[in-house]
This record gives C-alpha cells, sequence and structure tokens, in this order.
C-alpha cells in the first residue's frame, strides 16, 4: 500500500464517526482555500458562518471547536464553580465516554440519575438537590441532557418545558449535547430553535452530522462571552485557520443541508428497525427516534454479522447492539445487512428455519 487511494474501507453501522464528510462540507472547506484573510475567527467567512448559525439557533455567541469532548468540557466549564456539580444520565457521554474529562480539566463532580432510556426528568433530578445548601455536600448547579441520548431516543418538546421550568425554579444552568442535535429536530418536525429555546448553552455536534472535525458551543448567556473566549484558548482549541472549520457549519445551514441529512439517516434507522423487527430472536429494546437503532439478537449471529459490517456491542451481559445510521448509509446497505442477520439466523437459530 503506497498511497491514499489504495486504504481499504469497509461499510460500517459501528458510528457516524466512522464516515467521511458530506461533498458539500468538503467544497465549502475548498471555496475558502484561497488566499489570506484574517485568523482565529476574524476572517469574513466566519462572519458568514456566524450569522447562519444566529439566523437557525437565535442570538448567541459561538465558538467553534475541534471535538465533542472539548465542546462539553468548555461549555461546562464555563457554568462552575470547583465545588459545583452536574446533574445527568447514567448513560451519558459525560459519564461513560470521555475518559474522565470533566473530572479532570473542571474538577467538578458528575451526579448521576439511572435511567431507562436515556432521559432525565424533573422527578430523577431532585434528589440529587437534597442537600443543596450543606457546606459538606458537592452543590449541583447544573443539568446536561442529551438531545438525542445515548439511546437514540428524543425528548418532546414538553419533557424539555418541564426541565426549562424546573431549573429555572431550581436557579441551575442547562446545558444540552447535541452531538446528533439535527436528528432530534427532525423526529420532533419542528426547528432548530425551538428544540434550543430556554437552554444556556449547547455543544453542537458537527462531525457525526456528516462535517469533518468541527464542533461549536453556543452560549445563550452573553455575561459569559468574555469568559468562554479565554477558556477555549486555554483549553487548546482556537483554530487558527478558523475558516476551515467555520465554513462547514456555514455549508450545513445555508440550504438546509442539516435537514435533508437527518431525514435521511432517520428514515432509514426506521427502516433497518422494522426489517430486523420482523425476524426471530431479534428484539428492538429502544424506541428509535434519531439515527439509532438498539436490539438483542443471538451472540453467534452478533459475532458473525459483524465481519461483514462492523458494530458495536451495547452491552455485552444481554447481547444489546446499537446500530447506527450515517449520512452516507443507502437502503442497499440496510438490506444487506438484514439478509446478513437472516442467513447467519438461519444458522444458528433452528426455528429459524
Amino acid at each position: 500500500m503506497n498511497s491514499l487511494r489504495e486504504v481499504k474501507t469497509q461499510m460500517h453501522f459501528a458510528s457516524d464517526n466512522n464516515s467521511g464528510a458530506l461533498p458539500e462540507i468538503m467544497q465549502a472547506m475548498n471555496d475558502c482555500n484561497r488566499g489570506h484573510v484574517p485568523s482565529y475567527g476574524e476572517d469574513e467567512f466566519t462572519k458568514l458562518a456566524n450569522a447562519e448559525m444566529q439566523k437557525a439557533f437565535g442570538k448567541c455567541d459561538i465558538y467553534y471547536m475541534f471535538n465533542g469532548t472539548a465542546a462539553n468540557v468548555v461549555a461546562l466549564k464555563s457554568l462552575l464553580q470547583p465545588y459545583e456539580a452536574v446533574i445527568c444520565s447514567d448513560v451519558s457521554h459525560l459519564q461513560n465516554d470521555e475518559c474522565g474529562a470533566p473530572e479532570a480539566n473542571i474538577g467538578c463532580k458528575l451526579l448521576l440519575c439511572e435511567t431507562t432510556d436515556g432521559k432525565l426528568s424533573p422527578q430523577s433530578i431532585e434528589e440529587k438537590l437534597l442537600r443543596l445548601g450543606d457546606t459538606h455536600h458537592v452543590q449541583a448547579k447544573v443539568i446536561s441532557i442529551t438531545q438525542p441520548t445515548e439511546y437514540g431516543t428524543t425528548y418532546t418538546l414538553e419533557e424539555l418545558q418541564k426541565l426549562r421550568d424546573f431549573a429555572k425554579a431550581k436557579n441551575l444552568y442547562l446545558h444540552m449535547d447535541g452531538s446528533r442535535l439535527p436528528n432530534a429536530t427532525i423526529h420532533l418536525n419542528c426547528d432548530l430553535k425551538e428544540v434550543v429555546a430556554g437552554f444556556d448553552i449547547i455543544s453542537l455536534g458537527g462531525t457525526k452530522n456528516g462535517l469533518a472535525g468541527a464542533e461549536a458551543i453556543l452560549s445563550f448567556l452573553p455575561e459569559k462571552k468574555d469568559h468562554l473566549r479565554y477558556l477555549r484558548k486555554q483549553s487548546m482549541q482556537l483554530a487558527g485557520k478558523m475558516r476551515f472549520v467555520s465554513s462547514q457549519f456555514y455549508a450545513w445551514l445555508v440550504n438546509d443541508l442539516w435537514q435533508d441529512t437527518a431525514r435521511h439517516v432517520c428514515g432509514l434507522a426506521q427502516e433497518l428497525a422494522a426489517k430486523l423487527a420482523d425476524l426471530p430472536e431479534v428484539e428492538i429494546t429502544q424506541k428509535v427516534q434519531s439515527n439509532a437503532v438498539f436490539a438483542k439478537m443471538p451472540r453467534e449471529v452478533i459475532k458473525e454479522v459483524r465481519k461483514k459490517y462492523f458494530f458495536y456491542v451495547w452491552n455485552e451481559k444481554t447481547w444489546e447492539v446499537r446500530l447506527m445510521i450515517s449520512f452516507d448509509t443507502k437502503a442497499e446497505d440496510v438490506d444487506g445487512f438484514v439478509q446478513a442477520v437472516k442467513q447467519s439466523l438461519s444458522k444458528h437459530v433452528p426455528t429459524h428455519r
């Protein structure tokens, strides 16, 4: 193997991180790859992107980042004192997939709420507030939710309103990990402004939605503007050639590319779930409300099918798997995966013969 073009790739159902970037996104980066412009976000390309972001999400301060973990950590750090804590789900990315980054880089404690579908509710949060004001106890200050959740489930607009009302009543900040936010928005049949309304700060995902190493923090707290500016730099997330990050969000928003992509992945997830649900020994375990399908199937089938289509086992005790649809997943990929499961079932499950 002597060149990049010789590297072989394979269709995965493992993660939307495994896919490449949308052609329109690559074109946007190419379009701004000319001449010299001011660095660190002072360029006209970034100003165009900022205008589209505010049109889509409302008036906010925008901080472009390289990755989602940094976006979560910097966003939360801007809201917390060292003695304060974040309330989040026990399956949240903050808890399970960030290598202790919140604890190491913020110095905060995570207060976990047990969930069956990844969602928090005012009732589940309430018990984490019992010792507010107690000098011996860490003080809860931020509620962090993931929309859609790590199980692919989506908070309804009514559920979001209840969380907003609760947070306001308890004087808590609201943070949204929106790594796949467009998919939740399409499922809810609303616009981006509606789904983020009333939240203080958003970690907006790009990479999982067809962008290339581009994330952002959206802050609706003007008083945190300078705080976030310096925190981003201190956290090594301030891009010198910012135009190559910001231009991706411009292309993603300007002609509603985000909507087309989200509709595609959500639709194929529904199709995959429906076809798998018809198979014996396959159980869909969560509501399919984004681009994720969670299912249980026999261990032997999982091992065999993963040789052709790689995907992750979410829970090795129950053999629950997670199947993710990406922007470049096609209907024939879904059909091929389902056929592979059928063939494996015919060999390993006698009742399927």
